[in-house]
């Protein structure tokens, strides 16, 4: 684990002294995962579009100058569509930004398409929370035929990782670690899925690198309606910019 697991330690017993109810991340819940789904069902890597009714779906082929392509449309939600938490409040643009209004607990949107790339990707997002003390990133993305989350701010406010590796949640796998996040201040956030590993920045600082081969990966049935792609919060009002991914090349291995 990193440097910053002493520090990890310290939040985590400070979360701990103010008692239950800081939030998505407490230990004994990582047992609910949610169910296998067919490959053919929940991932599809084919570059092709999905159909809606009669209107095709598909993600914006414009690229700058690094590789990155906008996951939002200019205005408004087209292509995603409110994440049917069952709790979920108001989203909608203004301006350049994403507003996620504060859901009782959970918020967020969810791609409708299916053709973004299941591995050899980069996802980037500026997220800032705007009020609450909880998950501010709860960014949902494919790994392979399966589904993972970066958290970023969730257990009260501060806690940092994938929810979840082999069955453990973001509270509990070797990806644990814990960032002071302040509310009315502006993140970078950057993770990347290859063929080897899984990894993720913050503010340009690399937080954890977890190896993909012989571990299994998946959602918490909480936020199961974020697949395949999905932005989420909880107990948080969150403004969101600059939410894009790029394509990687694939991983080139010893003799190749």
């Amino acid at each position: 684990m990193s440097w910053k697991t002493g520090r990890f330690v310290i939040t985590l017993s400070v979360a701990l002294m103010a008692g239950p109810g800081l939030g998505w991340f407490e230990r004994g819940c990582a047992q609910d995962q949610a169910p296998a789904v067919a490959a053919d069902e929940r991932a599809n890597s084919d570059a092709t579009a999905s159909q809606a009714g009669s209107r095709t779906i598909a993600l914006s082929t414009e690229a700058d100058a690094e590789g990155w392509r906008p996951l939002l449309p200019k205005e408004g939600l087209d292509g995603w569509e409110i994440t049917d938490f069952g709790t979920e409040g108001k989203v909608y643009r203004d301006g350049d930004l994403l507003i996620i209004e504060m859901g009782d607990p959970l918020n967020g949107i969810t791609y409708k398409g299916k053709d973004f790339p299941t591995n050899n990707f980069e996802i980037y997002v500026e997220a800032n929370r705007l009020d609450g003390n909880d998950f501010f990133c709860g960014l949902t993305f494919p790994v392979g035929k399966e589904f993972c989350s970066f958290i970023a701010g969730g257990w009260g406010g501060s806690l940092v990782g994938l929810s979840s590796v082999d069955g453990f949640d973001a509270s509990e796998n070797a990806t644990t670690t814990a960032e002071d996040f302040e509310n009315n201040k502006w993140y970078r956030f950057k993770v990347r899925v290859d063929d080897e590993y899984i990894r993720a920045w913050i503010n340009d600082e690399e937080f954890f690198r977890q190896e993909r081969d012989g571990h299994e990966f998946s959602t918490r049935i909480e936020v199961y309606a974020s697949q395949p792609l999905g932005y989420a919060a909880y107990m948080s009002k969150v403004a969101v910019r600059n939410f894009k991914w790029r394509p990687i090349p694939p991983v080139k291995k010893a003799g190749e």
